[in-house]
Order: structure tokens, then C-alpha cells, then sequence
């Protein structure tokens, strides 16, 4: 579903990402993981179409992103880290403004966006402006925007920050039943070791714009002879002593 192909991204002289190449099937959750300044908000950014590849491709669904860009976008969901919302809307009317951006009949975005706001526990602030929203519920709005055209690729940017443990838990069940139950490919960003061993079926880990190892948590944990341990341990001993290239 999702297929990035020996994909390269320079700044000038800075390499940020390096011959890139990852796969993310449907109904699959695909945690990525590295460093402050690995390449994962790069990697995010051009997988959400917001920047192109120095070289290299991505399809998303069959379609190239590059050449295919609406009909890539059409079947993309993508939820930032630092979600833009306009609020002086309430959650009703920014759900309305989303559906008329896809286009969407009335009807389906109407019964669409009451289905999310109830899923997101929102339906009983949908009149409220969003300037009164937490930083939590904002947070699960922009979820329910993305989810709302029904996209089957999912590109998520650290989708904990600001939700309480309530809120994690219960979007931690969405994605799975998006992944699992859907066949939505889910293609999650994150720094929270517990939240990719949790709800991740496989990881990659992106170091100095490398990724430099990728597969389930236990073959990760073969891979390096570990036998006990969290995530956070196998991490570290994955990423510490590797020096960036030369040009990096």
C-alpha cells in the first residue's frame, strides 16, 4: 500500500534522508522510530505529499506521488504533530468545511462526521468553538478530519503528544481496528517506545537519515542477541555508536 523506493532528500549539503527504501502493507501498523533529527519528519513530510524527493519514488496505493499526486492524495489520511485548526469554528463546522473540501455529499459528511465525533467521545462539544477545545480534544478532532473520506493509508506524526491516558487508549483502539479490521495501512511516527511496542505489527528505525534496521520487535531483538529488556533498551542499543556519513 505503501512503497517507498531508494528515496534521497537534500538540504544543500545536508543529506537528511538517504536511499530510503520501506514497504507498509494493507491492514499493517508500521511504527518508525529514530533520534531527534534522524529524518522521521522529513520522511513524514514527503510521504503526506507536502515535499518532494530529491531522488527516488513513493507510490502510495499503486499510484505514484509524484506524477499521481491527487489520485495518491485522494486515498491518504494524514494527521501532523502540530495540528492547524481554525477556531473560531466548532467541531461540527470544521468537520463540514473538511467534507465539503472532499467534496462529499451532504448527507454521507453529515452522518460521516457525527460517526467520528461519537467515536472520538467529541459529539458533546460539536457546538463549542475549537479555541475552547484541550490541546487532547484537538487533537482527536484532527484525527476525525483525517479519517473522515475513508482514506486507506494512514501517515500519523506522534499522535500521543497531549492525549491523557484515556485518550491514548482509546486511539490506540482505533488504529487497530483501522489496521486490522479495515485494512487500512497505518504508517505511525513516534518517540513513545511503549506506544510502537504496544499497537506496531513492525518497526523501522531510521538513524542519521539511514534506516538501519526494520522488522518485527522480536527480530529486532534477535538481530542484536537481546534477551530481556523494553523496546527503549533495544533502541538505544540499535542507535548509539553509529556515526553520521560524511556529507550528513
Amino acid at each position: 500500500m505503501i512503497k517507498v523506493d531508494r528515496v534521497n532528500k537534500n538540504y544543500r549539503k545536508h543529506k537528511a534522508v538517504i536511499d530510503l527504501t520501506l514497504t507498509v502493507n494493507s491492514g499493517e501498523i508500521y511504527g518508525f522510530l529514530g533520534p531527534n533529527g534522524a529524518g522521521k519528519t522529513t520522511t513524514i513530510r514527503m510521504l503526506a505529499g507536502a515535499l518532494a524527493p530529491t531522488t527516488g519514488t513513493i507510490h502510495l496505493g499503486g499510484f505514484n506521488l509524484a506524477t499521481q499526486p491527487r489520485e495518491a492524495k485522494s486515498i491518504l489520511g494524514y494527521i501532523p504533530d502540530r495540528p492547524f485548526l481554525y477556531e473560531k469554528l466548532s467541531g461540527q463546522e470544521f468537520l463540514e468545511f473538511t467534507y465539503n473540501l472532499y467534496r462529499l455529499p451532504k448527507d454521507a459528511g453529515q452522518k460521516r462526521s457525527r460517526e467520528l465525533l461519537e467515536l472520538f467521545e467529541l459529539w458533546d462539544w460539536r457546538d463549542e468553538l475549537i479555541e475552547n477545545y484541550s490541546h487532547g480534544m484537538k487533537q482527536r478532532l484532527i484525527m476525525s478530519g483525517a479519517l473522515l473520506p475513508k482514506p486507506r493509508i494512514l501517515v500519523v506524526d506522534e499522535p500521543m503528544v497531549g492525549l491523557d491516558p484515556r485518550g491514548a487508549k482509546l486511539v490506540m483502539g482505533i488504529f487497530r481496528e483501522l489496521a486490522h479490521k479495515d485494512g487500512v495501512a497505518v504508517f505511525i511516527s513516534t518517540h513513545t517506545m511503549s506506544l510502537a511496542s504496544k499497537l506496531c505489527d513492525r518497526i523501522g528505525i531510521i538513524q542519521h537519515g539511514h534506516l538501519i534496521s526494520e522488522g518485527t520487535e522480536s527480530e529486532l531483538r534477535a538481530r542484536v542477541g537481546a534477551v530481556g529488556g523494553d523496546l527503549e533498551d533495544l533502541f538505544l542499543e540499535l542507535t548509539t555508536g553509529i556515526e553520521a556519513p560524511d556529507g550528513n
